[in-house]
């Protein structure tokens, strides 16, 4: 069984949407539990996405950790800004994840 975490960006994008799309996250939040690698690669396998809604849930994978951080929230138009960024940041979001293991 995998772990889920969310990043503070992610926070913010959910906290945005309306109480339905916050439910789908929810329910897909605790499927990832189980299925860590739902949804579509992007350019690496530990690098997804899931739709819902014309939005986005951008995440990575850690199987060292048995750890999913969920990275960002977004729409079509802003996504592949997003993920360039993201992906600019690896290093940093796996020195994250290394962080909350190690306090979890």
């Amino acid at each position: 069984m995998y772990r889920v975490f969310r990043s503070e960006w992610y926070e913010k994008k959910l906290s945005k949407l309306d109480r339905a799309e916050q439910e789908r996250v929810f329910k897909f939040e605790q499927q990832l539990k189980i299925e860590p690698y739902s949804g579509k690669p992007l350019g690496y396998n530990f690098f997804r996405e899931k739709k819902f809604d014309g939005k986005r849930i951008i995440f990575l994978v850690y199987d060292e950790h048995s750890a999913v951080f969920l990275v960002t929230i977004t729409d079509k138009k802003a996504q592949q800004n997003e993920i360039d960024l993201i992906k600019i940041n690896l290093d940093i979001y796996k020195d994250t994840i290394k962080r909350i293991m190690q306090n979890h």
